[in-house]
C-alpha cells in the first residue's frame, strides 16, 4: 500500500471514527499543577530506600515532590492505584542491562498510564564509614547489577563483591551497623543521607550508564495539541500470518511516524500456540513499541485505527512529552 492509499484509508477511517483505546497523555504544566498540586503536595512512589537511584529519578521528574519508598515494584503499582500516592516513577530500561522486563509485564496487569519519561545518568560511588583509607576497604556490597557495572574497578582494588537487594540499602546497612572495612556501591545522595564518606566517584567501568524511567498515573489525561515533542507507547499482539509485523509497522512508516523502540515478549495469558501446516508449537508474542508522535495528532490516531485491523490486542500505554534534556540533569515530567 502506497502513501496515496494510506491517505485514502485515513479519510475513510476518519469518517467511520472507530473507537480507539483512550491513552494517558501529558498536558501543559499549568494543567498538571491544578490537577494534583505542586511541590511537596505531589507524592511519588519509587522502588527502594531513600538514596536509591529511583528516588533520584523521581526527584528529577517531579522537582520538590514528596518521595515515598516501596520495597518491590508491585508495591509501587499498588500504592498508586490505591491513591496512596499521585505518581509512580519506575525504571523500564538501562543502556547497559537492557529492559526491566518485570515492569513491562506489570504495566499490562495494572490500570496505570504513562505520563512522562526521564533519562537518568547512573553515577556509582564508593561509600564507607568516615576515617578509613581506601586500601582498608576489603569488601564491596551493592545490587548485583551495580557490582557488575563496576567489576573492573573493584577487581583493581582486590575487593570481594557481595550482592544485596539494592544500592542504597547497602549504604544504609553499613551506616546502621557501623561496619568498617566494607564499602557500598551507591549514589552520592546515599552517602549524604546515611553519613558515609565518598571515597571515589564515577567508578563504573562504562561511563555511558543511563536508565530510562517512566512516570505513571491513575487517570488518563486527554491529549492536548502542543509543539512539544511527544512519544506514544503501545502494546500490541498480531494475527499469526506471514508479514504480520511488517504490515503493523507499515501503519506508521507510511505516515512518516518514527519508531524509537520495539521489543517482543511472550504473551503471558496465551504463551504457546500451534501454527503452520504441521501444527508446530510456537510462542505468541506481545510487542512493545515507542513512537515519536502525539495521540492528539489525527495522523497518529489514524495509524492506530489502521493497526487495529491486524491486531488481536492493542493498548495505548500513554502519550507523553519526550525527555529532550541533557543527561547532566533530568527533565521534569509535565503531568
Amino acid at each position: 500500500m502506497g502513501p496515496k492509499r494510506a491517505r485514502d484509508e485515513d479519510a475513510r477511517e476518519t469518517r467511520l471514527r472507530r473507537r480507539v483505546v483512550a491513552p494517558a497523555a501529558s498536558v501543559d504544566p499549568t494543567v498538571f499543577a491544578s490537577t494534583i498540586g505542586s511541590g511537596k503536595d505531589v507524592r511519588v512512589a519509587y522502588q527502594g530506600v531513600p538514596g536509591a537511584y529511583s528516588e533520584g529519578a523521581a526527584l528529577a521528574a517531579y522537582e520538590d515532590c514528596t518521595t515515598v519508598p516501596k520495597s518491590q515494584f508491585d508495591d509501587v503499582y499498588a500504592a498508586t492505584e490505591a491513591k496512596e500516592v499521585d505518581r509512580a516513577v519506575l525504571p523500564f530500561e538501562n543502556s547497559l542491562g537492557g529492559s526491566i522486563h518485570r515492569n513491562y509485564d506489570l504495566i499490562l496487569s495494572h490500570k496505570l498510564h504513562v505520563v512522562g519519561e526521564v533519562y537518568y545518568r547512573v553515577n556509582h560511588c564508593l561509600l564507607a564509614l568516615p576515617g578509613q583509607k581506601i586500601e582498608d576497604l576489603k569488601r564491596a556490597q551493592s545490587h548485583p547489577q551495580a557490582l557488575a557495572q563496576c567489576e573492573g574497578y573493584l577487581t583493581n582494588l582486590h575487593m570481594v563483591r557481595e550482592a544485596v537487594d539494592d544500592t542504597a540499602g547497602a549504604a544504609k546497612a553499613i551506616a546502621e551497623n557501623g561496619t568498617k572495612g566494607v564499602a557500598a556501591v551507591a549514589s552520592a545522595r546515599a552517602a549524604e543521607l546515611y553519613g558515609l564518606e565518598v571515597y571515589d566517584s564515577g567508578i563504573q567501568d562504562d561511563k555511558s550508564n543511563v536508565t530510562r524511567f517512566l512516570a505513571l498515573s491513575r487517570e488518563p489525561i486527554p491529549p492536548t495539541e502542543t509543539t512539544q515533542p511527544f512519544k506514544t507507547s503501545i502494546a500490541v499482539s498480531l494475527k499469526e500470518e506471514p508479514g504480520a509485523l511488517f504490515k503493523a509497522l507499515a501503519c506508521f512508516s507510511l505516515r512518516n511516524i518514527n519508531m524509537t523502540k520495539i521489543e517482543s515478549r511472550p504473551l503471558r495469558t496465551n504463551p504457546v500456540t500451534s501454527a503452520g501446516a504441521n501444527q508446530s508449537m510456537q510462542f505468541t508474542y506481545l510487542f512493545y513499541i515507542d513512537l515519536e508522535a502525539n495521540m492528539a495528532d489525527e495522523n497518529m490516531r489514524n495509524a492506530i485505527r489502521h493497526l487495529q485491523e491486524t491486531a488481536t490486542f492493542l493498548r495505548v500505554l500513554g502519550s507523553y512529552p519526550r525527555d529532550c534534556s541533557s543527561l547532566t540533569g533530568g527533565n521534569s515530567c509535565n503531568s
